[in-house]
């Protein structure tokens, strides 16, 4: 029935106004995500909570209610926590990979090392979830990359150009492989400190790192700097 107005009384010529009925509040109407926009929620949501718990600590039903879905969405998307895990995994080794390899532009072989150095440590800043993800430990019987498997891509490539450069200097080659995983090592070692305590600045971090890899404990500067910022 309307409701009709309790101060509705006598008009001209003695008739009642009409009766006028109460709108009725539209409910709030629900935003259908597509399958893909789906699928990059859940990635996204997985990769939040694997970082901040772990994999074996995580569950399909903690992905399920932080992204407002039921468990079999998540089944259907990924097959299982382990699918989701693996997809998130994926996508930062390929991240992180795509970010230092592209940094490595430089010919001189300081230069390179100032520049991997900051992309890892740009990587840990910016993307720091997807950071924790790849330093976690992965589930047993994985098949899933992880950090040490990008360092050791990282390492491959440090050691072609230190290759080259230990050939130019008279130096044996084949050494290069040692020097670039100890490089390399120091550098991811660093980095994962830096996670926790993200001091000093990362330009900083880099510039001490090369102090010490291209001087040694023996000839270290005392306030070192990059040579890409003395350029500026």
């Amino acid at each position: 029935m309307p409701e009709v107005s309790s101060e509705a009384g006598a008009g001209a010529g003695g008739r009642r106004a009409a009766p006028t009925a109460t709108p009725k509040a539209k409910a709030p109407s629900r935003v259908r995500m597509s399958a893909a926009q789906r699928r990059e929620q859940l990635i996204a949501t997985g990769r939040q909570l694997f970082a901040e718990r772990g994999f074996d600590a995580t569950s399909i039903e903690e992905v399920a209610a932080r992204a407002k879905v039921s468990k079999p969405v998540v089944y259907e998307h990924f097959g299982g926590k382990e699918g989701l895990y693996a997809v998130v995994v994926d996508r930062e080794v390929r991240a992180l990979l795509d970010r230092i390899t592209t940094a490595l532009t430089a010919g001189h072989p300081r230069e390179l090392l100032e520049q991997a150095a900051l992309a890892l440590l740009g990587y840990i800043e910016e993307e720091t979830s997807g950071f924790r993800v790849l330093v976690r430990e992965s589930p047993l019987m994985s098949g899933t990359a992880n950090f040490s498997s990008v360092m050791n891509d990282v390492a491959h490539q440090v050691e072609h150009i230190l290759g080259a450069e230990f050939k130019s200097r008279g130096y044996d080659p084949k050494l290069a492989e040692l020097y670039s995983q100890a490089l390399v090592g120091m550098v991811a070692l660093t980095g994962r400190w830096w996670l926790e305590v993200r001091k000093p600045r990362k330009e900083t971090v880099a510039a001490h790192l090369v102090n010490l890899a291209w001087n040694g404990l023996s000839h270290l500067e005392a306030k070192p700097t990059l040579i890409t910022a003395r350029r500026h």
